[in-house]
């Protein structure tokens, strides 16, 4: 039974999206060794996909993934994951691609496959808004960036700029700010050096009069969203740039925001409820929301709003939630 009426490509079938599986002997179970991307549309087309597989493919390149697909073809798949999988989706819907690749089964145990041990790909589709549903009040609130005692993994162990899915250290950094008194609490990471890193699964700005700045990306994932914030700041004439960025730095700043493919940008009001700036969403906040708008023609803002709207409707579901 598919309920859904969605569709998943696995390994060369498109299959039900409930019966999509991979096997428990798989390197993704055993290690965390998967690499991934994860998509988003406007107004049904996909932003930034090619760079989201160029990501993807650094990654399979330098984990020594025996990928066969290239790049290209890669891109042609998701292209029909989304169109095979957009008919049962709603108007208002926006396509969120889940695009993973493993090594595969281990060798120790190809008996089971009667030899044949080929990597994992596996390429789901769901509707946006199961992600960002419950954001649309930070747009107005901000979120309180909280700063855990669990670190970044430094580059000198795991560099974080593959996108990966051994992210136990996101998770336990989660489930520590979760039981933090308030709400709206986002983690915010520091490395070994105590430098501000990023987010469990997104990038971190300050604005400082005038300038735009975000932590260099030695020990980060560099984001999609992240890239394309320095495309819209130089469009609007505003200096961007990469630094070494303390707490102090971040206490003083007189806007702060968070980056992500999901959201695009949230703004960060507080940094351990200590309040940054005058306003939860400042002025090159705004201005930076208000240009991603115009340049991929949807209301960010707006969409998002009534993604929570709808979700409400349809399951009773809360105007926020906090799930690690």
């Amino acid at each position: 039974m598919n309920a859904s009426g969605r569709v998943v490509y696995h390994n060369g079938e498109f299959v039900p999206e409930a019966d999509a599986r991979i096997s428990i002997f798989d390197s993704a179970l055993m290690f965390g060794d998967m690499v991934f991307e994860m998509t988003r549309s406007f107004n049904k087309k996909q932003f930034r996909l090619r760079e989201h597989l160029e990501r993807l493919m650094a990654g399979v390149k330098i984990l020594h993934i025996p990928l066969q697909l290239g790049i290209g073809e890669l891109e042609e798949i998701c292209h029909e994951v989304v169109r095979r999988n957009d008919p049962v989706f709603s108007e208002s819907d926006e396509h969120r691609l889940m695009i993973n690749v493993s090594r595969g089964p281990l060798a120790i145990y190809h008996e089971v496959f009667g030899g044949k041990m080929v990597p994992t790909v596996v390429i789901a589709d769901f509707p946006l808004k199961w992600t960002v549903t419950g954001m649309g009040e930070l747009f107005d609130k901000g979120i309180n960036a909280v700063v855990p005692s669990q670190r970044a993994i430094p580059s000198s162990l795991m560099d974080p700029k593959i996108k990966n899915r051994s992210r136990l250290f996101y998770q336990m950094a989660n489930i520590e700010v979760s039981k933090v008194k308030g709400e709206r609490n986002w983690a915010l990471l520091l490395d070994p050096d105590g430098l501000v890193t990023e987010g469990t699964g997104d990038n971190f700005f300050i604005v400082k009069e005038g300038k735009v700045i975000t932590p260099e990306g030695r020990n980060i994932l560099r984001g999609v969203s992240r890239d394309y914030i320095f495309e819209l700041c130089g469009e609007l004439g505003i200096e961007c740039v990469e630094a070494n960025l303390d707490l102090y730095d971040v206490y003083t700043a007189d806007e702060a925001f968070m980056t992500g493919t999901p959201f695009c940008i949230l703004p960060v009001s507080s940094l351990n409820d200590v309040p940054l700036g005058s306003v939860p969403l400042g002025f090159i906040t705004q201005l930076l929301i208000e240009q991603w708008s115009r340049n991929v023609g949807v209301d960010i803002v707006g969409q998002i709003k009534n993604f929570n709207e709808d979700t409400a409707r349809s399951f009773g579901a809360s105007p926020y939630r906090f799930e690690v």
